[in-house]
């Protein structure tokens, strides 16, 4: 439950600085910036592997940098698709 929970904060962290990098912190709840920073780390996981790079493992800075990284692709491409 712990990890759980831990993952929930990463993803939070993740999926709010990302919010703010691409400006759009303001239309961002923090449910919203749990699931993008969840789904930004799986993203930049897809992308890091694709490219033939190591994907980190567990809570570590280049973890988290992988997190913000696919969320502000995520944050990006959606608002793409939404114009």
């Amino acid at each position: 439950m712990e990890t759980f929970i831990a993952w929930l904060i990463f993803g939070a962290l993740a999926g709010w600085l990302a919010s703010v990098l691409t400006g759009k912190n303001r239309r961002m709840g923090a449910v919203a910036n749990i699931v993008v920073g969840i789904l930004g780390a799986f993203i930049g996981a897809g992308i890091m592997s694709t490219l033939g790079i190591a994907v980190p493992v567990g809570f570590s800075v280049t973890g988290f940098l992988v997190a913000v990284g696919g969320a502000v692709v995520m944050i990006m491409a959606m608002g793409l698709i939404r114009r």
